[in-house]
């Protein structure tokens, strides 16, 4: 994600942090990085695919890109799925 990333429509930016709270002020409480998702939980799901462990995820403002530890490279012409990932069942 670039700082000067337009967001899709429907979309906004979320930071995700830890979610032990006492553990987060013992750190600083960084910003571990920010996602683009319609809503907070696709957000957590998002870094949780990300590889961020125990995601919580808080609205942003752009401005706010630059304060975050880690930000996701976007390869040109590929599509980020913010989608829930599709269950699985058993056939028989």
């Amino acid at each position: 994600m670039s700082t000067n990333a337009t967001l899709k429509p429907g979309n906004q930016l979320w930071g995700i942090y830890h979610t032990d709270r006492e553990y987060a002020r013992v750190m600083g409480d960084p910003l571990r990085t920010v996602v683009e998702a319609p809503t907070k939980l696709t957000a957590e799901e998002v870094a949780a695919r990300l590889g961020f462990g125990e995601p919580w995820a808080h609205p942003v403002a752009a401005t706010e890109l630059r304060r975050a530890q880690w930000l996701s490279k976007r390869r040109p012409g590929h599509r980020q799925e913010l989608a829930h990932k599709p269950s699985h069942c058993i056939h028989v």
